[in-house]
């Protein structure tokens, strides 16, 4: 994918960190999934995480709004701790959008009620504002013409601008996109990607794990090599990309560019 580079058009607002993770570990019984994970995320930052399967990208995205539970350290998300604590997590949930492979849309739900739904029983949001809102951020996904029908109707890359449209509705702070464009075919790739191009350049705070390298040079403000569980490489895409130091990120990038 061929973007022009937008890396430098749109800078995180300040040194103020939306997000903090600070020493963090998690677990999956005796498999040490994730390993002392420092990171700071800046207010309108765009971070690509990418890393070979198993490295635990997923997991950590997943962590931060607390789809997974860590077991040591800190995640700190807009000034809230993610602890046990039922209300910090739900409120954290209501700010932090999330993208999945799989759209996880309702298929008995029209793609409006799809969109609704959210900001309607979390929000408190008169249904009328509620689908002028879904139908706003349609259009801003290029599928407002498809509100009546059902997901099914629809093909993967419409069904995957309907799940970040839907995230959008519930007016996040933060969008994390967990390789959203994998589960595609490729000619279905590039208008997710647009719409994604389209959310950095209007400053949304954004943490992607994909393997779209292309998307990853041109609008990332920093992109992160995981492996094993750690961040071994952390680096401007330019330099990432152009003078990797990892021997192992140096070895990935040899294999997934061609």
């Amino acid at each position: 994918m061929k973007t022009k580079h937008i890396n430098s058009e749109t800078k995180p607002e300040s040194n103020d960190a939306i997000i903090e993770i600070i020493q963090m570990h998690k677990w999956f019984d005796d498999f040490h999934v994730l390993q002392d994970i420092n990171l700071r995320v800046g207010r309108q930052e765009r971070i690509v995480i990418c890393g070979p399967s198993g490295s635990g990208k997923s997991t950590l995205i997943r962590c931060i709004n607390r789809l997974e539970e860590h077991q040591r350290g800190k995640i700190i998300v807009d000034g809230v701790e993610l602890t046990k604590d039922i209300k910090n997590i739900e409120k954290t949930r209501a700010e932090v959008g999330m993208v999945f492979q799989h759209f996880n849309l309702f298929p008995h739900l029209t793609i409006l009620e799809n969109l609704t739904l959210g900001p309607i029983w979390v929000r408190k949001t008169p249904k009328k504002e509620a689908e002028e809102t879904a139908m706003y951020f349609l259009e801003k996904v290029h599928i407002a013409e498809q509100y009546l029908k059902y997901p099914g109707q629809l093909s993967g890359g419409q069904q995957q601008r309907v799940a970040i449209a839907r995230s959008l509705c519930m007016r996040p702070n933060v969008m994390l996109f967990d390789e959203p464009t994998s589960a595609l075919d490729p000619e279905m790739v590039k208008e997710v990607l647009d719409v994604m191009v389209s959310l950095a350049r209007e400053g949304m705070t954004m943490i992607v794990v994909s393997h779209e390298m292309g998307f990853a040079r041109s609008v990332a403000h920093r992109v992160l090599f995981m492996d094993d569980g750690k961040i071994v490489e952390e680096n401007t895409p330019d330099e990432f990309f152009d003078n990797p130091q990892n021997d192992r990120t140096k070895l990935f990038l040899s294999q997934i560019l061609h």
